[in-house]
Order: C-alpha cells, then structure tokens, then sequence
C-alpha cells in the first residue's frame, strides 16, 4: 500500500504517491524543494530507463521550475529547484558565492579518531571511467568538507554530519574514502566490505539553507535521514 502525500500549494492541492512522486517540502512562487528519494536522478540520463527523474516529476506538477544544484542518483534528500529564470540566475548566484549552506548525514565505515575534522583534497574527472573523480594535487579543482562524528554503531560503522563548503561532484564520496572511511553501500568508491554492509548509498541531504531569492529572507529546510 502506498502512502500518500499531501502537497498543498495556493493554487492547487494534490495527493501523489510517494513512490511515484517525489515528496514536496515547500512551493512558492519563486523556488520548491523537494525530499528525493534514493535511486532517482536528479536530470534525465542519457539511458530511456533515466529519463525519469526529479526534474520531470516536478516540472509536470509546475512548468516553471527550473533545476539549481543536483543530487547524486543514489543519494536522497533535499533539492532545490528555482521556478522562473529570474529565481534561477539569483539562486545560481547564490551557489556560486558559497551562500547555500548544505549538511548531510552519512554512515562510513570505521571510526574517525577525531571528533571533528576537514578534508581539504583538490578533485578532479577520472575520465577513463567517469564518473567517477579522483584526488589530483596538481590539477584537480579546490575541494572543502567539514565532517563531524555523531555515533559509532556496534558494527563499528559511524554516523557523521558532513558539510561540503564547495560543491564538486561526488565530493562527499571520494574524500571519505580518501580518509579511509568510505560510505557504506558506495559501490563507486567503497572498497568490497563497505560496499556490501548497506543495500543502498547511505548518504542524505538533511538540511539545506538559503537566502529566499524575492524575498532575501532566510529559509532552512530539514529531513530527517531514512537510515
């Protein structure tokens, strides 16, 4: 039995699957955001089988909405769309200026010995087998992630609280494997152990903050982590 969600928006009101659908957290004239769910991308792929995305669901409910950042495929949480070219420009401004602050929730494999910590690792393409990005020193582009360890579970694995300040793809990804503690369910980046303790990607936009783009009021968005 599907569970359904109610989204309630000054023009209209619907009821989607949540399954079918992804769940509307906020909708105003001028930008919504969306909780993805794991295994939906973000834009459509180049595949038939990915055309169906966050993108196309929500553009089908409000033909305005216009993409801003992404997400990646196996990763679930917050997104963000603009709804107008006008929202999209200062929205995009205000990714390019560091003004959006994102947070996630992850399990690693492992325990970090430190509380806290920063990974400050350039990322670069791995163009013989993109997608994947690799740490370059020389070449690759600037890359900063605060992370914080939350719990440490009776498997050893941890919960961490990880803040990307910039925004290369797969950034959360590769700088914990680089670390050694990759994320569990990773099937990119995590060696075959980690890989395998988790049936999905255990990586979760939780919390997203940013300046309304009409308004220049300050809006905050939470999720809670399904894991």
């Amino acid at each position: 039995m599907q569970h359904l969600i109610a989204i309630t928006d000054r023009s209209q009101q619907l009821s989607l699957p949540r399954m079918e659908r992804p769940f509307i957290v906020h909708v105003d004239p001028h930008l919504l955001v969306v909780d993805k769910p794991a295994g939906l991308p973000s834009v459509p792929g180049r595949a038939p089988e990915l055309h169906d995305c966050a993108a196309s669901r929500v553009q089908a409910l409000y033909g305005d909405a216009l993409v801003v950042h992404r997400l990646d495929m196996a990763t679930s949480g917050l997104l963000l769309f603009a709804r107008g070219l006008d929202a999209q420009r200062a929205l995009n401004r205000a990714f390019e200026q560091r003004q959006v602050h994102k947070t996630y929730r992850a399990v690693v494999h492992g325990a970090p010995l430190q509380d806290t910590g920063s990974i400050d690792l350039p990322l670069i393409a791995d163009w013989p087998r993109r997608p994947r990005q690799i740490v370059d020193l020389q070449q690759g582009k600037p890359a900063l992630t605060h992370w914080r360890r939350l719990q440490l579970q009776s498997d050893g694995a941890s919960h961490m609280e990880l803040c990307p300040v910039t925004g290369r793809s797969h950034q959360l990804r590769v700088h914990m494997a680089a670390i050694g503690h990759p994320i569990l369910g990773d099937d990119l980046y995590a060696h075959e152990e980690a890989c395998a303790m988790a049936p999905r990607l255990l990586l979760h936009a939780c919390q997203l903050t940013v300046l309304h783009p009409h308004t220049q009021e300050p809006l905050s968005f939470h999720s809670a982590a399904p894991f």
